[in-house]
């Protein structure tokens, strides 16, 4: 339909027509455009940019662009770009594109991906920027290629922190886990869970802390073997956008008079809380 739409339009720019619309809308002014287009989310915008040039052109516009992206885009260009400036090179269109694609960081431990309406701000730590006490083998997976796998351990304590500029509003912060090993049998994906013991005697402890005073700590037994699990740990609310937040994160399971094994761990997810995790 939006595909259809964009070709009548078109037709009628430039050419004889009786249908006052087709002629009005390649007589609208630029500026007028962008106007309207910021407005719109995103997606809504670049399927406007497809009815004729002057809604195209209109959509290259750094301020419409600029109203998409993150308060703080500028020190988010700056860390995630090499050190770049982003006044120099770079439409707001593009860093935007950028922006909604993963990038990674800190050596490949850390990755950041924008939302595409919202704006908001995802970040994922590996496992490989973490500290874990266990007995580890490593198997592919996505996003981060491997995962870690606890075979069988005694006590678990993993623990991780980061240091970076969130925008304002409040965020969630996950562990990402699945009971069971991914394997491939006959071609296929599957999960072998075999090995899967000790998570359902006594719960898993998680929690948080930030340089700015909130803290979290949450406890639950680790259940739906075979499927990976965000397990929330809390929120915490950013104030000023332009403040590098330090925030420490752990998982632990300390007790020591049963084994416990068959844990895959991904990642730390943290996210704006309003973000819905699929």
């Amino acid at each position: 339909m939006g595909a259809a739409f964009s070709s009548s339009a078109e037709e009628g720019i430039g050419a004889e027509s009786n249908d006052p619309l087709k002629a009005g809308l390649g007589e609208i002014p630029e500026g007028c455009v962008a106007l309207v287009l910021i407005n719109l989310d995103p997606p809504e915008i670049c399927e406007l940019a497809r009815i004729n040039r002057a809604f195209r052109q209109a959509s290259l516009a750094d301020f419409v662009w600029e109203s998409k992206l993150p308060e703080n885009y500028p020190s988010l260009v700056k860390k995630l770009f090499d050190g770049r400036n982003p006044e120099i090179g770079l439409s707001k269109r593009d860093i935007y594109t950028r922006l909604c694609r993963p990038i990674p960081f800190d050596g490949g431990t850390k990755e950041v991906c924008m939302e595409k309406r919202s704006g908001g701000i995802c970040v994922s730590i590996s496992w490989k920027g973490m500290k874990i006490t266990g007995q580890l083998g490593n198997y592919k997976n996505h996003p981060f290629h491997t995962i870690a796998y606890l075979q069988q351990i005694w006590w678990l304590q993993v623990v991780g922190e980061m240091d970076f500029q969130f925008r304002s509003g409040t965020h969630s912060l996950y562990f990402r886990l699945q009971l069971g090993k991914p394997t491939r049998r006959h071609g296929r994906r599957v999960c072998d869970l075999d090995q899967i013991h000790g998570w359902d005697i006594k719960p898993v402890q998680f929690q948080f802390s930030t340089t700015n005073g909130h803290h979290a700590t949450t406890q639950c037994y680790l259940n739906d073997p075979g499927k990976w699990v965000h397990y929330h740990v809390g929120d915490f609310p950013v104030d000023n956008p332009e403040t590098m937040m330090k925030i420490k994160f752990s998982m632990t399971q300390i007790d020591c008079t049963h084994t416990k094994g068959g844990l895959c761990l991904d990642s730390v997810l943290i996210l704006p809380k309003e973000l819905v995790l699929l």
